[in-house]
């Protein structure tokens, strides 16, 4: 047996040591360690409510929307308060923005580079992705950062700026779109869609959209999109990296029709099924924290300054109901019974992660559209102000475009005394519970081919790019 650090990852944000054992070039045993903490939790208690509107944003600068829509609904649902329908409409739109060009920018910059590495120079393909995406030469990396600055420019028009906007409130928006605006924000996302037909999917959105099964998806032979799956196949993709199996989702776009994207658990061995947030506990077993396993609602954040073992990470470890769960795009797309995405899931490996942020990516487009064709200009985007109440409690439970995010809010004398941050890297990234059951990523990467002489493994680097850590969200 070998042992391995495999660590610091570039193209990642925040820092991630993941360390491996090794036996007849395969991973036998994996521990992820997320070595920062940084304690937004505990800098929040104190503080006026209202603060967390602008301290949460900060924790990411590549998911700050989601943070601020979360915070949102955590305070508002401790001042008794909801958006106004066409605030929260607004909100989905500006948020789901944020998750497309997350979508854009994890294919493009962070996932798709690994291919052009010269040991893969002898596949067939490795010419076409090196000239695709190679690392700020790429002309797929050229077109993917043209597309995302042209759609980010409607969050200047709704959110003010990002990241970091103050413009989702706990009663709506800060900003009324008028019908010049709106004609605006249409003209864009066309635009977006321009993109996503001609260098993505080479096709209309919808019809990746159509595709009811894995074998469909792997006939898929245009755009990028194609050159994706031609290689996914040709590496087997589809068996690297595979899951336990079981999803998690917040629900995406909060309207007041209900989300876009439902809530739910998902289990390969038992189907769907409602979920009840009263379940999620965080163990903190192998964590550097000090405490007992609580739910977040109750929970606390006290660093154990003296790293003592068997802990090895900063990161809690949430289960659900005992369970370690995978978030993100293709666990909401799960959820929502997408038969394409379904399909993916009974392997639940690479291809499926980063497949299920396509499909998601192509449904967002057609979600983002639908939005703003029925925003009313002349309704009221800003509920009544409240005021901020003595003692209370809330819970923000959203879905950034890595997967579940739930902010848990108490107040107390009329300001926060407690605040807990549970991100989607925090449940993929976990490490193992008092029962030593491994996180998802830890178990995923069992199994990962480790060739002699080779010290950043090619399908460990595939494995947890497919998660797309944000390891800044993961201890805040």
């Amino acid at each position: 047996m070998t042992r391995l650090v495999v660590g610091p990852f570039n193209r990642v944000e925040g820092d991630l040591e993941v360390h491996l054992e090794i036996a007849e070039g395969k991973v036998t045993l994996a521990r992820v360690n997320a070595p920062l903490y940084r304690g937004f939790e505990r800098m929040l208690e104190g503080r006026d409510p209202r603060d967390a509107l602008t301290i949460t944003p900060r924790i990411c600068g590549i998911c700050s929307i989601s943070q601020s829509v979360a915070a949102a609904r955590a305070l508002g649902a401790a001042m008794g308060v909801a958006p106004t329908p066409e605030g929260a409409r607004v909100a989905a739109l500006i948020h789901a923005i944020e998750n497309a060009a997350d979508h854009v920018a994890h294919f493009n910059l962070f996932f798709m580079p690994d291919f052009t590495r010269p040991g893969y120079a002898r596949r067939g393909w490795h010419a076409r992705a090196v000239d695709r995406f190679t690392a700020i030469e790429g002309s797929a990396q050229r077109e993917a950062v043209a597309a995302r600055a042209a759609l980010m420019h409607v969050l200047g028009q709704l959110a003010g700026k990002w990241p970091h906007t103050l413009a989702v409130q706990p009663g709506g928006v800060t900003r009324a779109p008028g019908p010049a605006e709106k004609m605006r924000i249409l003209a864009s996302l066309r635009g977006f869609r321009r993109y996503l037909e001609k260098v993505v999917f080479g096709a209309p959105v919808e019809d990746f959209v159509a595709l009811g099964a894995e074998s469909a998806l792997m006939r898929w032979g245009k755009g990028d999109a194609g050159l994706f799956l031609e290689i996914a196949a040709d590496l087997d993709l589809a068996a690297m990296g595979r899951g336990a199996g079981r999803y998690l989702a917040f629900g995406a776009y909060p309207l007041a029709t209900g989300p876009a994207f439902p809530a739910g658990v998902w289990e390969k061995t038992g189907g769907p099924r409602a979920l009840d947030p009263a379940g999620i506990r965080e163990d903190l077993a192998y964590s550097w924290m000090m405490g007992a396993a609580s739910h977040p609602s109750t929970g606390q954040t006290l660093p154990d300054e003296d790293m003592r073992g068997p802990a090895y990470s900063w990161c809690k470890a949430p289960r659900l109901e005992g369970q370690p769960m995978e978030v993100g795009a293709i666990a909401r797309q799960v959820i929502a019974g997408h038969p394409l995405a379904r399909d993916l899931a009974r392997q639940g490996g690479v291809l499926a992660r980063v497949a299920g942020r396509l499909l998601e990516l192509a449904r967002t487009q057609i979600l983002m559209e639908r939005l703003a064709t029925d925003i009313d200009t002349s309704a009221r985007f800003m509920a009544a102000p409240v005021a901020v109440p003595d003692a209370g409690s809330g819970a923000g439970l959203v879905e950034a475009a890595r997967g579940a995010l739930g902010h848990w809010l108490t107040i107390r004398k009329g300001v926060i005394a407690n605040y807990q941050i549970v991100a989607p890297t925090t449940w993929n990234f976990s490490p193992r519970d008092a029962a030593g059951v491994p996180g998802p990523l830890e178990a995923a990467l069992l199994g990962a081919q480790v060739w002699p002489d080779e010290p950043t493994p090619l399908s460990v680097q595939h494995i947890v790019r497919s998660f797309d850590p944000c390891m800044v969200c993961t201890v805040h």
